[in-house]
């Protein structure tokens, strides 16, 4: 009689437990999502994520993307263009937590170093080859994972750590990401540290790369091209 009550207990506490496990809040969808205490209030139009269509009137076209067969132009100062298909052109995305990209490579063409803050990514190499790699966050000792990829390869790129891909073939390359978020967000790193708006002063640059002020300034100065 002893056992069943034990058992009892038992399972009286892991269904406890995964209760409170599972009583989290949501993962954010957005950047940020700022609380209003009126919501009749006219600026109370946002939700994380995106507002919801009835059901009834959904149909195919709302669940369907074209065009992810067609070259990219690369003739950038990257030399390289990502096509996202996200729930902001892909719209029965929402919710679901999943998103697509393409990444087209000029010869030596760079993905620069970013982040997604809302996903992890699986990439797979359609046509070329790539240096891919990233970087662990400073408790992991800032540790530097690189592969170099060929047709048919495959890597991971954990949720939130910076990262880039490198065509390192001479004929242009082709990659697929998969991403675990219907909106994962980038951040490229140059343009955010240097090319935020208004500029982040100089003074912190300065003393967070251990540089001259004058560094600073140049790359304040340049022009941080946006492949995506």
């Amino acid at each position: 009689m002893k056992g069943v009550y034990f058992l009892i207990s038992t399972l009286a506490i892991l269904a406890s437990a995964t209760f409170l496990v599972s009583a989290s809040d949501p993962s954010p969808l957005q950047d940020f999502c700022v609380a209003l205490n009126d919501t009749k209030s006219a600026e109370a139009v946002f939700v994380n994520g995106k507002f919801c269509k009835d059901p009834k009137l959904a149909n195919a076209n709302d669940f369907f993307f074209s065009g992810l067969q067609n070259p990219r132009n690369t003739q950038n100062p990257l030399g390289s263009n990502v096509t996202a298909v996200n729930v902001d052109n892909l719209l029965g995305l929402n919710t679901l937590g999943i998103s697509l990209a393409r990444i087209d490579f000029a010869p030596n063409g760079l993905n620069p170093p970013h982040t997604h803050p809302r996903a992890t990514e699986i990439l797979v190499v359609l046509e070329g080859t790539l240096y891919v790699g990233f970087v662990t966050s400073n408790g992991d000792g800032n540790r530097l994972f690189t592969k170099v990829l060929n047709k048919g390869d495959v890597f991971v790129f954990p949720i939130g750590l910076i990262h880039f891909q490198l065509n390192v073939g001479h004929v242009n390359a082709v990659a697929f990401a998969g991403l675990s978020s219907q909106n994962p967000g980038v951040i490229t790193i140059a343009n955010a540290v240097f090319g935020s708006k208004p500029l982040i002063n100089p003074d912190v640059l300065a003393k967070a790369f251990q540089v001259d002020n004058n560094v600073v300034d140049y790359l304040q100065k340049q022009f941080w091209y946006d492949n995506n």
